[in-house]
């Protein structure tokens, strides 16, 4: 695993992610803005879940209004954040937080898989009117726990690891 990890950061990406002064900084700011838009969108959707806000839309218009947006806001957050690692791929491979955040990545994927698969299927009894059922409601809250320990996993990685 540690020469495909060193191969990564010889390659002419982590090589210049890691040596360009500019090229952290700038990477790592677009990553920030990402991350931000896919909690601040999904979070629009969590809080309409948990009933504590947008309570005049119906679920339906909300995720198909946001989910372009949010898998956009992901698409470049997982092209920074893919940058980033390359500038040291071994310490961050051996950085807890970094696991950790992979981890709840793949947590928060699955909670919206599973969402997606079983409890939106029933929507169509709740969308709007009715009171969002349970499994629901866990979900949105799931999402939001899971997106904050996220970001304080990558504020973790900002405080253990030097950027260079």
């Amino acid at each position: 695993m540690d020469e495909f990890l060193q191969a990564i950061g010889n390659s002419p990406v982590g090589v210049f992610m890691a040596e360009n002064p500019s090229a952290f900084p700038w990477v790592e700011s677009a990553h920030v803005v990402a991350v931000v838009t896919v909690i601040g969108v999904i979070a629009i959707v969590d809080l309409r879940l948990l009933g504590l806000a947008s309570l005049s839309y119906s679920v339906s218009r909300l995720t198909k209004a946001l989910l372009p947006v949010t898998w956009i806001a992901f698409a470049l957050a997982a092209v920074t954040g893919l940058l980033l690692f390359t500038s040291q791929p071994v310490t961050y491979f051996a950085n807890f937080a970094f696991r950790m955040k992979m981890v709840l990545l793949l947590a928060a994927g699955l909670n919206m898989a599973l969402f997606h698969i079983f409890t939106m299927r029933g929507i169509a009894l709740w969308d709007r009117d009715a009171p969002v059922p349970p499994a629901a409601r866990v979900a949105g809250g799931l999402s939001m726990l899971i997106w904050v320990l996220i970001v304080a996993c990558g504020r973790w990685i900002g405080f253990t690891m030097a950027p260079f």
